[in-house]
């Protein structure tokens, strides 16, 4: 731990505006991190949202890029760039652009992107938006810039969604992926847990304990309409989507011990896919949909299990430690995040599937809940950092973490949305 903390740097941007307070934190040094620069936007300064910034802290947060200087450079979407200046500063690619408002209220937002080192126009975006939207802008222009540069696509405007317990309060938020932007889907005197995203990133579904005991709501995030989808006989949890939408897997105790059940999104009869004497419960499916990982105490101690999501003879995947839950499935089927105990002490781990070889990814102690990235990239989880509650993205290694904007209070139970067509 004290070798990771003398190899780390913090950078910490922050721009004040009269509308929001933007800041992002990423600790950790990446082995293989493009230089970038990202010059400010011409008319940054009359905008509400500064555009650049956002641009350079989601491509740093992505753990692939490291900011280059661009001290006292102005360089907008239509100038012809010096390489070979750029390339003195020690940049591989480049960004410039601009921001204008229009006589209507909206805003032009441009942007050019350049490889440095070959000297080359990759091409660019613009956009005509209202300012409610400049933030959504930035965080497309970073996922072109990320696409462009890496192969991979970017997921810096998708959408998170956690609670947050403020007393007695208990409230589901619907954020940025940086967790900027936060609005408030549901508000609530009983407890919030166990938000998922559907697959069409227009729903989340959760528990809610509102009837003084755990039932399961999908929620319409655009509308703030929901529905009750699981009110059976004892206990309604951990809710998790089928890739097509269309299925939830849920935990209930409606026949006595907690076992999986499957059933309609809309509602319905539920059929059970597991028939054990022992608590079966937090299943997430796999993106081909044809398994489910869920935890099991059936060998003595919680454990990682796969089954295929009709039902079926599960087997163990964890086997290390005594006791291991929450398990997430990258989208790209190669990874497996979740939470070990060791030695009193909760984990985030990352096991590669095909292997079977974990690693354990941070030095915190009270980790929780972790989900992959669309992209299956970066992990989203909950932590206590020095004593305070606090959300968290981490590149798959650990080696790049930052932390992100949250609502005050208990930050708990994150959940990283689908990619968006735009």
């Amino acid at each position: 731990m004290k070798r990771s903390i003398a190899l780390a740097f913090v950078l910490v941007l922050t721009c004040i505006s009269a509308f929001a307070q933007f800041r992002v934190e990423v600790s950790g040094v990446g082995l293989t991190q493009v230089p970038i620069a990202v010059v400010p936007f011409k008319g940054d300064d009359a905008s509400p949202q500064k555009i650049a910034a956002i641009v350079l802290a989601d491509l740093e947060r992505s753990g692939q890029f490291k900011g280059s200087d661009s001290t006292g450079i102005t360089l907008d979407e239509g100038s012809r760039p010096d390489f070979s200046a750029w390339r003195q500063r020690g940049s591989d690619a480049l960004i410039g652009g601009s921001v204008s408002r229009l006589a209507d209220g909206r805003f032009d937002v441009r942007m050019r992107l350049w490889d440095v080192v070959r000297g080359q126009d990759l091409g660019g975006q613009s956009f005509v938006v209202l300012p409610a939207d400049l933030r959504l802008v930035a965080h497309r222009l970073a996922d072109f810039a990320y696409e462009k540069l890496t192969g991979d696509r970017g997921v810096f405007s998708t959408r998170v969604a956690y609670v947050t317990k403020t007393g007695k309060n208990f409230n589901l938020w619907v954020a940025d992926a940086d967790g900027e932007n936060a609005q408030s889907a549901l508000n609530s005197g009983e407890p919030i847990i166990s938000p998922a995203w559907a697959p069409n990133g227009n729903q989340l579904a959760y528990v809610s304990f509102e009837s003084r005991k755990p039932v399961i709501f999908v929620h319409d995030v655009a509308t703030g309409k929901r529905r009750l989808v699981a009110n059976f006989k004892g206990s309604n949890s951990a809710p998790a989507w089928s890739p097509d939408g269309k299925s939830l897997a849920v935990t209930l105790s409606r026949d006595g011990g907690s076992q999986l059940f499957l059933m309609d999104s809309n509602g319905g009869e539920p059929r059970r896919l597991t028939q054990s004497g022992s608590i079966d419960t937090e299943p997430n499916f796999t993106a081909d949909g044809k398994s489910i990982y869920f935890v099991s105490d059936r060998g003595g101690s919680p454990q990682i299990y796969r089954m295929p999501a009709n039902g079926g003879a599960p087997e163990r995947v964890t086997f290390a430690g005594t006791y291991n839950i929450s398990p997430s499935v990258s989208p790209d089927g190669r990874w497996l995040a979740f939470i070990s105990r060791v030695n009193g002490a909760f984990k985030l781990h990352v096991m590669e599937l095909a292997t079977g070889t974990v690693s354990a990814i941070t030095d915190t102690v009270a980790d929780e809940k972790p989900r992959f990235s669309a992209n299956s990239r970066l992990i989203i989880y909950a932590t206590l950092q020095q004593g305070r509650e606090a959300l968290m993205t981490t590149t798959l290694d650990g080696k790049i973490k930052a932390r992100l904007a949250g609502q005050n209070g208990d930050i708990r139970e994150p959940d990283w949305g689908p990619m968006q067509k735009h």
